[in-house]
């Protein structure tokens, strides 16, 4: 893998991880924002803004996966998903207080997912064959 496919690198996981927080702070924000049947306004803002970073970090991050060669929607999905479903659980503290077999749980569907994203997204195959190179 060269120095450039190395700094590519790096910068796709830091945008993704920027999206995947985004987006889990509009989920966390957006189940608190209804309350007695009323919109709780400072939380329906939180969640917006949450929102609006995932999605304009996930548009940027789309432009560095194609170049770094995952090209499948389904594999960029996965990806997003994993981690936004991972700042879902540390960003609301229940992970931790999970019983430990639905932790193992979550720890293994996300082992689910990087399954997949590496044996059947078809973009993966040409990433991994890119760092070969």
């Amino acid at each position: 893998m060269s120095i450039d496919q190395i700094r590519l690198l790096v910068l796709l996981v830091g945008i993704t991880l920027i999206s995947g927080i985004g987006d889990s702070q509009g989920f966390v924000h957006a189940a608190r924002m209804w309350q007695d049947c009323k919109v709780v306004w400072i939380e329906f803002g939180r969640s917006a803004v949450g929102f609006g970073v995932g999605i304009a970090a996930y548009w940027v991050a789309a432009r560095y996966l194609n170049e770094f060669g995952v090209l499948s929607a389904e594999t960029q999905t996965l990806i997003w998903f994993g981690v936004t479903i991972l700042g879902v659980a540390l960003a609301s503290g229940k992970f931790l207080r999970w019983q430990t077999i639905d932790q193992l749980v979550a720890v293994v569907v996300l082992l689910g997912i990087g399954w997949l994203m590496f044996h059947a997204g078809d973009g993966v195959d040409l990433a991994v064959q890119n760092a070969g190179d």
